[in-house]
């Protein structure tokens, strides 16, 4: 079986005034309807016809101007690992450089690929709920859970980058609009900003939601354990959204759903997640490995678009700066990473780890992660000066999965916190964490090439607010 994300006609389109149009798995049976004839009630009344408006929130959530390419792009070039040899406006020039501006395309498209999924998830949601008999409650839930996880996704890389302030600097801070409810036409534009502490409630409620309700499996049939929605992949993200909020013990107490308490490190319950014995399997595939928890798959069919892939990026369009992290004289050349993904050793070097935009998928969620997360939680949450056992074994997997020369021992708790982020820089070098961890932590992103640091207090530190939005949203307001 294919992908459930590849049905080429398994689309659920949204006109200018956010209408909606549906088509099925049989174009011949389910084409496009006229969106003046299409009721609720038509999109939501079969199973089969559910289950594409389900699909339909994954199609626009793998957007290559969103998280199936560029939104992991802008995430990682903010930091200090790469330059740009191209200068080229169109990708990525001015997000390396922070000095993006209000009617730039990429924080205006960014921006409307992450709202038109949070309005997609929100019409299904509402749709699923209005025709759960077509269905059977249970089955309605399962499928409002998959709705629900993506626009907890969407809502949070939005206040990555647009939130006025990093959270853990200020959580009462003006972030992106709360839309929880379809908007299906222009009079509905006007909203206003709630807070990140709100934004992170509606997230956590979402994924807890999700948790509940979405199957531990799909079976062993194709790939949909990975590409779908599964209460693995909810409890991982909440790691990730309570890494965000200083919330140490409530990382671990997730964590520990999915990682055992001693090597080797597998998930207790549910698919056997852990790590694959080469981090090359990872990216090359198979795809539904035990390391992938949630992914956004990539055919030729289906494809992130021109200028949107993160093959290209890597290999095209930047390069890794050799004062960033290869420079660490503890990331030993003979590392399986460093073997398998740099180009070379005198610029411009790659990085290969997506090595082909058309067939690969875009991780999102994977256990090296979870397992990082999981340790700096329990080496921030450790008493005194003291060194997490458990954080370290950890640690020391992630790295010795690539680099079995290396066993770490630091002398005390914050050297071991700064050895877990160190490797996550090595460990998720171009999936898109950089920023993330520099602003979590309220850090100053550092100096590279011919830009200056930015320090927290500095106006770009932070995306503005699309031109357009504040156009047409009266109760919008500007970052500055």
């Amino acid at each position: 079986m294919t992908s459930l994300l590849n049905h080429k006609s398994a689309f659920f389109a949204m006109a200018a005034a956010t209408a909606l149009l549906v088509t099925g798995c049989d174009k011949d049976k389910l084409s496009p309807i006229p969106q003046t004839v299409l009721s609720d009630a038509s999109a939501f009344s079969t199973p089969a016809r559910m289950q594409q408006q389900v699909f339909g929130v994954y199609s626009n959530l793998k957007s290559g101007q969103f998280l199936g390419g560029r939104g992991h792009v802008y995430q990682d070039v903010r930091g200090e690992d790469w330059v740009n040899v191209t200068t080229n406006g169109v990708t990525a020039f001015g997000v390396w450089n922070f000095t993006v501006g209000d009617n730039d395309n990429q924080v205006e498209n960014y921006w409307s690929a992450g709202f038109a999924n949070i309005n997609r998830a929100n019409i299904v949601i509402e749709g699923i709920a209005a025709n759960a008999s077509a269905v059977g409650t249970a089955t309605a839930n399962a499928y409002i859970a998959e709705a629900r996880f993506c626009r907890a996704l969407s809502f949070f890389y939005l206040q990555s980058l647009y939130a006025r302030r990093p959270f853990n600097q200020d959580p009462a801070a003006a972030s992106v609009p709360l839309r929880l409810t379809p908007n299906k036409s222009p009079e509905a534009a006007n909203l206003a900003r709630a807070t990140q502490t709100q934004v992170f409630t509606q997230i956590l409620d979402d994924l807890n939601f999700a948790e509940t309700n979405a199957p531990t499996t799909y079976g062993a049939v194709g790939d949909s354990n990975v590409v779908r929605v599964t209460k693995a992949a909810a409890i991982a993200f909440k790691m990730r959204v309570f890494m965000h909020m200083n919330r140490w013990a409530d990382v671990i107490t997730e964590g520990n759903k999915l990682v055992s308490a001693t090597a080797p490190f597998i998930s207790p319950s549910g698919r056997a997640l852990a790590l694959t014995p080469s981090v090359l399997t990872v990216f090359r595939g198979p795809y539904t490995s035990s390391e992938s928890i949630f992914s956004l798959p990539m055919t030729n069919t289906n494809a992130p678009g021109t200028q949107n892939g993160l093959g290209q990026y890597w290999t095209s369009e930047f390069a890794l700066n050799t004062a960033g992290i290869i420079a660490d004289a503890n990331w030993k050349t003979t590392d399986a990473r460093r073997v398998n993904f740099q180009s070379a050793t005198t610029p411009p070097i790659r990085w290969t780890k997506f090595n082909d935009d058309l067939a690969n998928y875009v991780p999102i969620l994977r256990y090296a992660e979870t397992m990082l997360n999981l340790a700096e939680a329990l080496a921030r949450n450790e008493a005194g000066t003291g060194v997490s056992a458990r954080a370290l074994a950890l640690l020391n997997a992630v790295r010795q999965r690539s680099d079995a020369t290396t066993t770490f021992a630091p002398a005390d708790k914050n050297a071991l916190i700064a050895l877990i982020l160190n490797e996550r820089r090595i460990e998720l070098l171009g999936e898109g964490f950089r920023s993330l961890d520099v602003m979590r932590q309220v850090g100053t992103f550092g100096a590279k090439g011919s830009v200056g640091s930015v320090a927290p207090t500095a106006l770009s530190y932070v995306w503005p607010i699309p031109a357009s939005e504040l156009q047409l949203n009266s109760l919008m307001t500007p970052n500055n």
